[in-house]
């Protein structure tokens, strides 16, 4: 045998890429130019029959990042504020709520604050009113009374707008009951029974001669209304205070508008159908 083919032999022998786990490596890539260039070709194609205005359309909507993204990159310093102060109202707010249920830790006591909340719900109030008025004789009494109906009125459609728009629900799950169904208190924000306790005490403070007791227990009275509220599990905190807020908003608007004693017994005319204009 020839020097120079045995010396070729053992030069393939050493060589690691004859070996055969690295025979692929020797061999030439084999690529498919032509499919590889299609996809780009009819992309191509495909861009030529498209309107500019799309193609521009197209290449923001592949640029934008997802919306739920973008608020998470940067929060400022009033949006981490505000939901700090949200967790902690409705922390507070279910701990607060020991009387939610039957089971809860203040449970014995729930019918005590029940009854407590229901001197604040609209439905007595304007009963209550109703009958005051058919039955009052002075007109100074009727001219209170008409404004004070004025006043529940404005409360509860401003409040039931409100909760409307907001539609927060309470700290604890409860489907609200018929008479909140009629008195359109079904969300949590703001607060109708805080709102109406704080408008009716201030306004009987106002135009009720009282005696300094009952109107330290009148004010007490809307106080504890608007705590019943919380401690069962109806209201946050919060709602609570933009109730008793709202309260003497309405008031103050009532004061603005205060209805004159003529403008009332017009009203009280209409309202009993006794009203005679002609004569």
């Amino acid at each position: 045998m020839p020097a120079h083919q045995s010396r070729s032999r053992t030069r393939d022998r050493n060589n690691v890429l004859n070996r055969p786990e690295f025979m692929s490596l020797n061999q030439p890539l084999r690529t498919n130019t032509g499919a590889a260039r299609r996809p780009g070709h009819l992309k191509h194609q495909q861009s030529q029959h498209q309107p500019p205005e799309q193609e521009q359309d197209e290449r923001r909507e592949s640029m934008k990042l997802p919306e739920e993204d973008c608020m998470q990159l940067n929060p400022s310093f009033k949006g981490i504020a505000m939901n700090s102060l949200l967790a902690i109202d409705i922390c507070m707010s279910k701990r607060l709520g020991v009387c939610a249920h039957a089971t809860s830790s203040w449970g014995s006591v729930r019918s005590m604050f029940s009854l407590l909340a229901f001197t604040g719900h609209g439905i007595p109030w304007f009963c209550g009113t109703l009958v005051c008025l058919t039955r009052s004789n002075t007109l100074a009494g009727q001219e209170v009374l008409v404004n004070l109906l004025l006043a529940l009125t404005l409360d509860v459609m401003t409040v039931a707008g409100l909760q409307k728009l907001v539609k927060r629900k309470g700290p604890w799950e409860m489907s609200p009951s018929f008479l909140d169904y009629l008195a359109m208190d079904m969300y949590s924000f703001p607060a109708a029974h805080a709102s109406r306790a704080a408008m009716v005490a201030k306004f009987l403070l106002s135009h009720l001669v009282l005696a300094v007791p009952l109107r330290i227990l009148l004010v007490l009275w809307a106080f504890l209304v608007g705590v019943s509220r919380i401690l069962l599990g109806r209201h946050h905190l919060s709602d609570v205070g933009c109730g008793f807020a709202l309260g003497f908003l309405h008031y103050s608007l009532v004061e603005m508008v205060w209805l004159s004693s003529s403008t009332c017994q017009a009203l009280i005319s209409i309202g009993t159908l006794s009203w005679s204009p002609f004569y």
